[in-house]
């Protein structure tokens, strides 16, 4: 199971970088055809429903609207091998949403291909910062 405090998308470098400094940051889009299958909003999006609970207030933390939230999550619930995302009917708050094991693991596995592609790509991101004046 994912840590929900792990970083949301991984930035080089670590430290507080000054606000005009370059940072690096990977955004891995897997496509199907001419079509995002995965990529950083759909993640972004199922990370704020696991947060949330709800496709709603996921929708609203992210400025999207509930009916594009809706469809992003149904195509990947239909892409994937197994459902992302499911409903939660009833309880105190009258139900809601939350990710499935399948949507956990791809949520993890994305963001451990980000945070790969960081470490490995480290020595030379910071030889393109220098070349860009930052050290």
């Amino acid at each position: 199971m994912p840590d929900p405090a792990a970083p949301k998308a991984p930035e080089l470098p670590a430290t507080q970088a000054p606000e005009d400094a370059p940072v690096a940051r990977f955004r891995l889009r897997l496509t199907q055809g001419a079509r995002i299958a995965v990529g950083p909003g759909r993640i972004e999006l199922l990370e704020a429903v696991r947060e949330s609970g709800s496709i709603t207030a996921a929708a609203r933390s992210l400025g999207m609207s509930y009916r594009r939230a809706w469809m992003l999550l149904d195509d990947l619930n239909r892409r994937a091998r197994a459902p992302v995302v499911e409903s939660v009917h009833g309880g105190a708050q009258g139900g809601g949403s939350r990710l499935t094991d399948t949507g956990q693991e791809l949520v993890r596995l994305y963001r451990h291909i980000e945070q790969t592609a960081a470490r490995a790509c480290g020595e030379d991101i910071e030889a393109l910062k220098a070349l860009l004046g930052h050290p």
